[in-house]
């Protein structure tokens, strides 16, 4: 497939096969990362492979992830990373009072997110799956401890990368003129989300495995129907960031 097919036909996979990424492969996919868009060249982020099985099945069982996912794969975390620009502003004894502040911390997230969605581009290119792990937020303070992160650092996510032995259906996405605004933002309409639900609710009955009575707008409740990770401000406060 072209790229813009491969794009389009993208899905998470959670689970791999035995086949290792070769030493080549996986230093083109570093280098794909690298080679993401960074704000004012900051270049605000980090990569942290685990490999050790015991750290591997400590952030599983963090993520809430399914651990025959784990076993295969590279595993990666993302980390929103302003440590190594504390250290260049000490060198020069400058001021780090605007390095900690809440648009600082967005320009590292934004930093780490733009590099893992390239890698994962390319990823697919070459015929791998991924699949994101946000779930090694559910318990941050454990994640420092893990891998011994320093000031000033968030980690943003976790990223599998291998060759699939299972790949999910696409799920279907929003219409355009849904997402798409012209000179001015374009607000939901309930014939919209009706129309959009019964696609969900067709894709969720027919694919493969996992088959779910549910559509996109009950996702939505079930995810904003309590409070996620509420120690996330505290976390970041103890990191060093100012709000």
């Amino acid at each position: 497939m072209d790229l813009f097919e491969t794009m389009i036909h993208h899905s998470s996979v959670r689970s791999f096969t035995q086949q290792e990424l070769s030493a080549e492969l996986k230093e083109r996919l570093i280098l794909a990362a690298q080679s993401a868009s960074s704000s004012n060249f900051l270049q605000a982020f980090s990569l942290i492979e685990i490999t050790d099985q015991k750290k591997r099945k400590a952030i599983e069982k963090i993520a809430n992830f399914p651990v025959d996912n784990g076993n295969n794969g590279q595993f990666y975390i993302f980390v929103a990373d302003l440590n190594k620009h504390a250290n260049v502003l000490t060198l020069k004894e400058d001021s780090m009072e605007y390095l900690r502040t809440m648009e600082s911390l967005v320009v590292a997230i934004v930093d780490a997110t733009l590099a893992a969605q390239s890698m994962a581009v390319y990823a697919e290119s070459v015929d791998l799956g991924i699949c994101y792990v946000g779930g090694i937020r559910n318990d941050l303070f454990q994640m420092k401890e893990i891998l011994d992160l320093p000031e000033l650092t968030y980690p943003v996510f976790g990223m599998f990368i291998g060759y699939p032995a299972v790949k999910n259906e696409v799920k279907p996405r929003m219409p355009v003129n849904a997402v798409l605004g012209t000179n001015t933002y374009r607000s939901l309409t309930p014939e919209l989300i009706n129309s959009y639900d019964e696609e969900a609710t067709a894709y969720y009955h027919g694919r493969r495995s996992n088959v779910q009575e549910t559509n996109w707008s009950e996702k939505v409740h079930q995810h904003f129907e309590f409070p996620r990770r509420q120690n996330t401000s505290e976390f970041l406060k103890k990191q060093g960031f100012v709000f």
